[in-house]
């Protein structure tokens, strides 16, 4: 048998050999399998918190829209936040 037949014959039998090895050893070690998963995990975290993030910040937007443009939002907050009234308001105070 010439040796480029033995080489043609256990070439692919040493490189699935190899593989049959080395797959199993790289997918189980810390770094592998259970890396990814974890990985996963924290991307989908980390879309979901910046999906609650978008939706806070459009909120804001809608916030400042109103504080910009409406006169009655700015009203608002000054009373319901800052506690102001106007000069002409009488503020009557109850004990609780």
């Amino acid at each position: 048998m010439p040796s480029g037949e033995l080489v043609e014959r256990t070439l692919p039998i040493a490189v699935l050999a190899l593989a049959l090895v080395a797959v199993p050893v790289l997918v189980l070690e810390p770094d592998g399998l259970p890396r990814v998963r974890s990985l996963q995990r924290e991307v989908e975290q980390v879309d979901k918190e910046n999906a609650e993030l978008k939706a806070e910040v459009e909120r804001l937007r809608a916030t400042v829209r109103d504080l910009r443009d409406d006169p009655a939002a700015v009203e608002r907050i000054a009373r319901d936040e800052l506690g102001l009234v106007r000069k002409s308001e009488v503020v009557f105070q109850f004990a609780k």
